[in-house]
């Protein structure tokens, strides 16, 4: 008889220790998260997850793609792309956007398409590029929401690889956050280009519309953006010490104020937390229940230790859950993913992390597996 697949969660106490109090910090944005890189802990979050419109931070997804076509080896940096007249027209120096100043039927290495897309935020170069990778702008778009779902960006849709204005496209400030994150673990080899302040191209030199590179506050990255009805946006990304922040400002008015908002919340995220690890790597989180195996539950742990940043000072309980579908069945292998452990401070979702199994678990004998038949009829489970 089929076991019917429920979700059971496990509720338990984390630790009573220091934990988030938001009113220590606002922002005038509109959207905002700061989050911990290591971690993927949100130690700030304002209307993190309402739709908004991305503009020209729409270009980290655009890279995104296109780091995994050269991954793939299907492009190379030093393929070159040729400026189609759309391109040329939607994107270029007549368009009234930022522009690459790319020429008309000319040819352009990926290399510098790649850079102008991070450093000029040029419309042109990510038109060159989705053309180049996909033969069209709709096309490329559609990897780019098969891209978004692989990462897990849920709030997100993407209709074009500029950014520029388009009622079908929206995301959100936390899976911008999450967007840079997967940029800098999965690319770290071309994240060197997010710093570089200038570039120069058809004999016009333009300065990296990122103005947090030059503070000398430590933000390498990412991307900024802007249109009329959105306001000005950035996600910006900075790298203290042994931590690294990452920091989605959204809707403000100004190209001041943006600079303003991003680096107040990265200086506060950098300085009022303090990292807590509440499991060593190969600690057990919990257990989940396995019907019909050779021992009735499964050890499950983290991958590596887990790691949360947590203010300074507040003193609280912090809780969790672990949630898995119900019941798990053998043969499990040791390292197999089986649930997710979710993290709150002040009844707020602050971290997700997956679980593993600690060890494998074979299928139970006879007497076993009837036995968890009895208990699994008594609930209501088959």
């Amino acid at each position: 008889m089929p076991v019917k697949a429920l979700i059971a969660i496990v509720t338990f106490l984390l630790l009573a220790g220091q934990a988030a109090a938001q009113a220590e910090f606002d922002t005038k944005a509109r959207f905002a998260v700061l989050m911990d890189n290591e971690s993927g802990t949100v130690i700030y979050q304002k209307q993190a997850d309402d739709q908004l419109e991305p503009a020209s931070m729409a270009k980290l997804m655009t890279l995104a793609v296109v780091f995994n076509e050269i991954r793939a080896g299907r492009v190379s940096l030093d393929d070159e792309f040729f400026v189609s007249e759309h391109a040329w027209r939607t994107g270029g120096a007549s368009s009234g956007g930022s522009t690459m100043f790319a020429e008309l039927n000319s040819q352009i290495r990926v290399e510098d398409l790649i850079r102008s897309v991070i450093i000029q935020s040029g419309n042109d170069a990510a038109i060159v590029l989705a053309e180049g990778i996909a033969g069209s702008e709709g096309t490329f778009a559609i990897m780019m929401n098969e891209l978004a779902a692989n990462i897990g960006l849920s709030g997100s849709h993407f209709t074009n690889p500029t950014g520029l204005p388009d009622p079908d496209m929206y995301s959100t400030a936390r899976d911008l956050a999450e967007l840079a994150r997967y940029l800098i673990e999965e690319f770290p080899e071309y994240y060197h280009y997010f710093s570089e302040p200038e570039m120069e191209w058809n004999g016009i030199n333009q300065a990296n519309r990122n103005s947090l590179v030059e503070m000398g506050i430590g933000v390498d990255g990412l991307k900024t953006g802007h249109t009329e009805a959105a306001g000005y946006g950035s996600v910006t990304s900075t790298d203290q010490g042994d931590r690294r922040l990452i920091a989605v400002v959204h809707g403000l008015t100004s190209m001041r104020e943006r600079t303003e908002e991003a680096r107040k919340l990265l200086t506060w995220g950098a300085r009022a937390f303090e990292r807590f690890t509440p499991y060593a790597e190969g600690q057990i989180v919990a257990y989940a229940d396995v019907y019909g195996g050779e021992t009735p539950s499964v050890g499950l742990v983290g991958k590596g230790e887990i790691a949360l940043y947590l203010p300074r000072g507040s003193r609280q309980c912090l809780t969790a859950t672990v949630n898995y579908t119900s019941p798990l069945l053998p043969p499990i292998n040791a390292g197999d993913k089986i649930a997710e452990l979710r993290v709150y401070c002040n009844d707020q979702l602050v971290q997700s992390a997956p679980l593993y199994a600690a060890e494998s678990v074979g299928q139970g004998d006879l007497v076993r597996r009837a036995t968890d038949a009895l208990k699994q009829l008594a609930l209501g489970w088959l």
